[in-house]
C-alpha cells in the first residue's frame, strides 16, 4: 500500500475536510462529521434544525471542500417528480424527444424543506436514493457516484407541510439535528460578518479542495476491513429488537436500521483510528442512525416520550457484551 493510501493518511485528509469546511461554518463540527459518515456509508442524511443555522452553506462548502458537485431544489407544494428528475424534452431541429437531467444528477442534492412537497414529489427520490438511478420513460440512468441526498425540514413549522412516511425515513442512514450556536460561536459569526465574510463567496472563504471521490473510494475499501465481533453484530440485533417491544413505541426499528446501524458503527471505528467494532461505537451512533425510523403511539407522544428518550431507554437496559 502507497503512503498516500494509508488508513491513517486517509483520516487525516477527511480531518482536513472538516477543517475547510469551519472556514465557513462555525460550530457544526458533528453535522460535518455525520455527512462524512454517511458519505463513507453511501447513505443519505435528514437535517433538523430552524431557519438560519446554515444548512444550506455546510453542504456548499462540504461540496467546495471534497470537489464534488452539489445542487439545491427549494421543495414546494407545487413541485413536480420531473422538476428534480428530469424529463422528456421535444427537440424540434431533430424531431425527437431527448432527456434533459434534473438536478438529482449531481453529487450532493440538498432537498430544502422536503416536507413542503406532497409524497408524490416527495417519492420521486425514493429510487434516487435506494437504487442510485432514475427511471424515465422507461429507461434507467445511473446517478454519480458519491450520491448524497441531504434533505432539510424545519422542526417547528408545521403548517402547509406533508410528513414524511415511514417508507421514506426509512431511506436516511442519519437524522442530524442543527442545534443553534453557543455564545462563543455566534460571537465568531458576527466578527467574520463583520470582517466581510460573503456566504455566497466560498473562494473568497479560502475553502480549498482537500479530498476527491477517490479518497471516498480508498476509505470505503478500508471500512471493510473493520472487525465487527458476533457478540457487537448481536448487541446491535438487541438494540433494534427492543425498541419493536417498546410499550411506547408503534413501529419499531426494522432490519434495514440494524444494517445501517452496524455500517455507521463500523465506519465510526474507523474514523477514530480503530481496526474493530466496540459497543461503546454503537450506542454514540445509535440515536442519529435509529431515532427517525421509530414511530411513537399517540398516548406515548401526549405523555411527553420522544424517540430519543425510548433509545436512551433501550441503551441503558439492554445487556452491552464484554
Amino acid at each position: 500500500m502507497s503512503p498516500a493510501r494509508k488508513p491513517a493518511d486517509l483520516r487525516d485528509t477527511l480531518t482536513n475536510v472538516r477543517t475547510e469546511v469551519g472556514k465557513a461554518v462555525v460550530g457544526q463540527d458533528a453535522a460535518v462529521s455525520g455527512l462524512i459518515l454517511a458519505l463513507l456509508c453511501r447513505g443519505h442524511v435528514l437535517l433538523e434544525g430552524v431557519p438560519g443555522v446554515a444548512k444550506t452553506l455546510l453542504v456548499r462548502s462540504l461540496s467546495a471542500a471534497l470537489g464534488l458537485d452539489s445542487k439545491r431544489v427549494q421543495f414546494t407544494p407545487d413541485l413536480m417528480p420531473g422538476d428534480i428528475t428530469g424529463s422528456m424534452i421535444y427537440d424540434g431541429k431533430t424531431s425527437k424527444f431527448t432527456f434533459r437531467e434534473g438536478p438529482v444528477f449531481t453529487n450532493l442534492l440538498l432537498a430544502d424543506e422536503i416536507n413542503r412537497t406532497p409524497p408524490k414529489t416527495q417519492s420521486a427520490l425514493l429510487e434516487a436514493m435506494e437504487e442510485r438511478q432514475v427511471s424515465v420513460d422507461g429507461q434507467s440512468r445511473p446517478l454519480p457516484d458519491p450520491f448524497l441526498v441531504i434533505a432539510t425540514q424545519n422542526p417547528v413549522e408545521y403548517e402547509g407541510t406533508y410528513a414524511l412516511p415511514e417508507a421514506q425515513l426509512d431511506r436516511f442512514l442519519l437524522k442530524i439535528t442543527l442545534d443553534l450556536p453557543g455564545r462563543d460561536d455566534e460571537t465568531t459569526i458576527l466578527e467574520r460578518h463583520a470582517q466581510g465574510f460573503n456566504p455566497r463567496d466560498l473562494d473568497a472563504a479560502g475553502i480549498g479542495v482537500v479530498a476527491k471521490a477517490k479518497t471516498l473510494q480508498t476509505a470505503r475499501e478500508e471500512l471493510q476491513k473493520v472487525d465487527i465481533s458476533a457478540e457487537v453484530l448481536a448487541y446491535i440485533v438487541d438494540v433494534c429488537r427492543a425498541t419493536r417491544e417498546s410499550p411506547s413505541v408503534q413501529l419499531g426499528v426494522s432490519p434495514r436500521g440494524s444494517t445501517a446501524l452496524m455500517a455507521t458503527s463500523r465506519a465510526w471505528a474507523w474514523m477514530s483510528g480503530r481496526d474493530f467494532v466496540t459497543p461503546d461505537d454503537v450506542k454514540t451512533l445509535a440515536t442519529s442512525t435509529l431515532q427517525h425510523r421509530i414511530k411513537l403511539h399517540t398516548e406515548a407522544e401526549l405523555e411527553g416520550a420522544s424517540a430519543e428518550s425510548v433509545l436512551a431507554t433501550v441503551l441503558a437496559t439492554v445487556p452491552v457484551p464484554r
